[in-house]
């Protein structure tokens, strides 16, 4: 049976992208390896076993591509609100809370942000599906 580890991710600014991932996530480096042209690292908190794979390619010059496919990396919080707030006095830029209802049950409640490279992540309220 497969068990899924990490998502990896390329980003421009090393620096930038870690302190995003630290500040809006929680997430702090696990492993790093460094190579002459490149550095990996993984990223993860205390609240789960998957973790981030960032992949900085040293001296690329111009911003990654998203293109169609990527769609978004999903994380769940205790208090959405709560949470948007927070990022909006650190100085963050999150979209606004959604809700998703089916005649009138919640569904869902979430928000998106992007991160440094403008990849988008969805921060979800733990509820039904998103535990």
């Amino acid at each position: 049976m497969a068990k899924l580890i990490h998502t990896m991710i390329r980003v421009h600014d090393l620096d930038a992208s870690l302190k995003f991932y630290r500040e809006v996530l929680d997430l702090t480096p696990s492993h790093r390896l460094d190579f002459s042209d490149f550095s990996l690292v993984y990223l993860r908190n205390d609240k789960g076993e998957g973790e981030i794979e960032l992949t900085w390619n040293k001296g690329r010059e111009e911003p990654y591509s998203h293109g169609d496919g990527y769609g978004h990396v999903a994380v769940v919080v205790d208090d959405v609100a709560a949470r948007h707030a927070e990022l909006i006095e650190a100085g963050y830029q999150p979209l606004a809370v959604k809700e998703f209802k089916a005649d009138d049950k919640l569904l869902a409640r979430f928000f998106f942000i992007q991160d440094p490279d403008g990849y988008k992540i969805e921060v979800l309220e733990r509820h039904g599906h998103y535990q």
